[in-house]
């Protein structure tokens, strides 16, 4: 284990190059609905239990099936009302297990990313064949029954190995979520490919928001309106991005739909917003500020040898 995983290089976020996103927008805007699957009785990881309760935990099981049956619809319908479009967050397995969902993101042109197969099935000790074999199903999976090719991943349950990142840039992603160092795009350090840290949150996710700080919805709301007002003041300079990541069986309840749409109605009433996609955040970065990012990086002096968890030239 290194001492530092040596992913992305460090890069001071004062002075660097201009980033304008499309339309001479300030802010890019994206929701991640984690549209997930826990299965009752996980197989065991040794490292991580399946469930934070022994098992059987009818409670946890139950309350994230209310998200899929009744919670997504719901915010589904709230997004509708606004013009936007989810970036899913997709547990694969639930092709299969709730297909419906699939077709109702694919008629309003929603996006996907991969979130690993199930929400309790961990990448801690998996071998890089086993990563890679969960990596290219996602790919198969998807695009049979969307026809759409993802771009992005989130790790099943926030759960990594050593080989991660580089699986993804092999397998051509575009992005990861993974990594919450910055409020701007930036190159990950891989052997091959252009993959790009994609600003997610933890401090406006819903499981944290109402889960481990048990913010009430009014002040969840409040939250989220200060959280885009600072970024959207700050995108002046350099293009930033706010993502809202959702959990349904949470910020869908009946109590707290409709402070979460005080929070939409307020940034969608600003005109310098650019909402969109993850995949349409990260081609656009791609395609005109990657190579800038590494050549600041470089003209700065801050580029570090190798690639992530490796210290050397790789």
């Amino acid at each position: 284990m290194q001492a530092d995983p040596n992913l992305y290089d460090h890069w001071p976020y004062r002075d660097r190059p201009k980033i304008v996103w499309p339309g001479g927008k300030k802010l890019a805007f994206w929701i991640a609905p984690n549209i997930e699957y826990y299965e009752f009785d996980p197989p065991k990881n040794p490292q991580r239990p399946g469930w934070p309760k022994p098992s059987p935990d009818v409670v946890g099981y139950s309350q994230r099936d209310w998200g899929n049956r009744v919670g997504h619809w719901r915010l589904m319908e709230l997004l509708d009302k606004y013009g936007m479009r989810g970036s899913i967050s997709l547990s694969v397995g639930l092709l299969d297990h709730h297909p419906e969902i699939i077709e109702a993101c694919v008629a309003r042109n929603w996006e996907f990313f991969s979130h690993g197969i199930y929400n309790t099935r961990f990448s801690y000790g998996m071998d890089e064949a086993q990563e890679r074999a969960v990596i290219e199903d996602s790919i198969r999976s998807v695009e049979a029954a969307t026809g759409q090719r993802i771009r992005g991943y989130l790790a099943p349950a926030l759960t990594h190995t050593e080989k991660t990142f580089d699986l993804l840039a092999e397998n051509d992603f575009w992005y990861t979520c993974d990594l919450f160092q910055d409020d701007q795009p930036q190159p990950v350090k891989t052997r091959t490919g252009k993959l790009i840290s994609m600003p997610y949150s933890l401090e406006v996710n819903d499981v944290i928001t109402y889960g481990a700080l048990s913010m009430s919805p009014w002040r969840y709301a409040d939250v989220l309106k200060r959280h885009f007002d600072q970024l959207l003041e700050e995108g002046e300079k350099s293009g930033t991005v706010m993502c809202i990541p959702l959990h349904a069986y949470l910020v869908s309840q009946p109590h707290r739909i409709r402070p979460f749409e005080d929070a939409l109605r307020h940034i969608a009433g600003h005109d310098e917003v650019w909402i969109t996609t993850a995949r349409e955040i990260a081609q656009h970065y791609r395609d005109n500020y990657f190579d800038q990012t590494v050549a600041d990086i470089a003209a700065r002096g801050l580029t570090t040898p190798g690639t992530g968890f490796s210290n050397a030239a790789a």
